[in-house]
């Protein structure tokens, strides 16, 4: 019966509606006149969510026993334990209570579609690491030249390799690339705009849309996993 209660769609519904609620509280919480007036009844909803999340993974415990970090969903259950954890320590401790904005990633082992995303970054992570090497050889590659062609010009965005790799993300995250970085180089150097163009076609769409195409394939990968589960299953 606890299992069922523990697993039944109203249970997750009124567990992720404490969840939004929290987070709803610790928002208000920010707001300089809504904490002074009303601070004591912030601190009472937020207590009572706390004891709502940690009877909550109390049953779960009680219920899935030792299984509770052995089972497929070990890792979510380890989630929220630590979670759940940190919190009550964040309540004793006053130090850590700003911590306990950390109940909303529980949000994340509330939805199965948030899982199915956080399983499908985790499953691409060593391509990620592949697609991550392949863009530091670039991003190198191109600070150098930046330094040698631009350096002495303007030391402020090239000055240094250091310099030259921060303006290159800047460029990379395409922030006021063109009008406050480029175009004024381009007064001095005309045809600076060959390298900082094929920079971002090579850097700012192709790696980044390769990254997009791996998640991607991940997340099909291991919906159609889910799939043949099912069927086989049946």
């Amino acid at each position: 019966m606890l299992l069922r209660l523990l697993e039944s769609k109203a249970w997750n519904f009124g567990i992720t509606f404490v969840i939004l609620l929290n987070s709803a509280l610790l928002g208000l919480n920010t707001f300089a006149d809504i904490r002074q007036n009303y601070e004591n009844f912030l601190n009472i909803a937020d207590n009572i969510c706390l004891l709502i999340f940690t009877v909550e993974l109390l049953l779960r415990l009680l219920c899935y026993r030792f299984k509770f970090f052995t089972n497929e969903d070990r890792w979510w259950n380890i989630f929220d334990f630590i979670i759940v954890s940190v919190s009550i320590l964040a309540v004793q401790y006053s130090v850590l209570r700003t911590l306990r904005i950390l109940r909303i990633l529980r949000i994340i082992s509330s939805f199965q579609s948030m899982k199915l995303v956080v399983n499908a970054v985790i499953k691409t992570i060593p391509a990620m690491i592949s697609i991550t090497m392949l863009l530091s050889i670039f991003y190198y590659v191109y600070g150098v030249l930046c330094v040698e062609f631009f350096g002495k010009e303007f030391p402020e965005w090239f000055g240094n390799l250091p310099r030259a790799l921060y303006t290159l993300f800047q460029i990379m995250t395409l922030e006021s690339w063109s009008m406050g970085i480029v175009r004024p180089i381009m007064q001095v150097y005309p045809y600076a705009w060959i390298l900082f163009i094929s920079y971002i076609v090579i850097v700012g769409m192709i790696t980044i849309n390769l990254i997009v195409g791996v998640i991607v394939n991940s997340i099909n990968e291991i919906t159609q996993d889910k799939d043949a589960d099912k069927e086989e299953y049946k």
